[in-house]
């Protein structure tokens, strides 16, 4: 793409955008563009916001940090690059170990990785395909390690995450330096790079 679908509003003269711009850089360092895409319309930007609070909120063992995890191997499978870098910042924010941190590919077989925690990464790796490829199998595991409420919690970051990748992809929403670094620093060596999602400055 040339340039993204929508270009995302600046907030400057905005008060309520100027709200969800000063929570993202608690949460993120930056306020994303796609929410300030979404703001075009605010009840959708608002709408998921409060949808993106209630699924990422810590209930109990389904950690910030591995729902962030989730989010990656979810969005790594729709091929979402703006949204990988964003999932793995955010990771990392939020206490993700360094050793999963440098070995998320590989979860399936590192120690650094519990049981439950590899039987939710495997969840959300099926839960993105397309067509969706979760088996009896697959989701007997989940059950062997999560309650029905934390299996509601992983699946809602799926779907929030597919949403988001929809968004992302369909926009070509222009990543922010934040994500680049991020994505440059745990993702890089794995053939990561912004894709569609970065766009020539013009000289004047």
């Amino acid at each position: 793409m040339k340039q993204p679908l929508v270009h995302p509003k600046s907030g400057a003269s905005d008060p309520e955008l100027q709200k969800l711009i000063e929570f993202y850089e608690e949460t993120l360092g930056f306020c994303p563009n796609s929410v300030k895409t979404m703001h075009h319309r605010p009840e959708i930007a608002y709408a998921f916001i409060e949808l993106n609070k209630a699924v990422m909120e810590n209930q109990g063992r389904v950690s910030s940090a591995l729902k962030r995890m989730i989010a990656y191997i979810s969005s790594n499978t729709a091929g979402c690059r703006y949204c990988q870098a964003h999932a793995i910042r955010a990771a990392e924010r939020y206490g993700a170990e360094q050793e999963q941190m440098n070995n998320i590919w590989e979860y399936r077989t590192h120690p650094s990785f519990s049981e439950a925690e590899k039987a939710a990464l495997d969840f959300a790796f099926a839960a993105s395909t397309v067509p969706n490829s979760v088996s009896d199998e697959i989701a007997e595991n989940l059950r062997d390690h999560w309650e029905e409420g934390e299996i509601v919690e992983i699946t809602g970051v799926v779907a929030l995450f597919g949403y988001l990748n929809r968004w992302n992809d369909s926009m070509g929403t222009e990543i922010e330096t934040g994500a680049i670094e991020s994505g440059e620093k745990h993702l890089e060596k794995r053939g990561w790079n912004t894709g569609k999602h970065s766009y020539a400055k013009e000289i004047s």
